[in-house]
């Protein structure tokens, strides 16, 4: 499995949008392409 490498701005993009939505964490992961564990890391 190919690894994606993000840019620190998609990270921030990820981590803000994580703060602002009232969804759970495990669904701004799934929207984002990311493991929970990769989120958290």
């Amino acid at each position: 499995m190919k690894c994606k490498r993000y840019t620190t701005e998609q990270k921030i993009r990820i981590l803000r949008s994580a703060d602002e939505a009232d969804a759970s964490i495990l669904d701004v992961c799934r929207d984002a392409g990311i493991s929970e564990q990769t989120f958290h890391r």
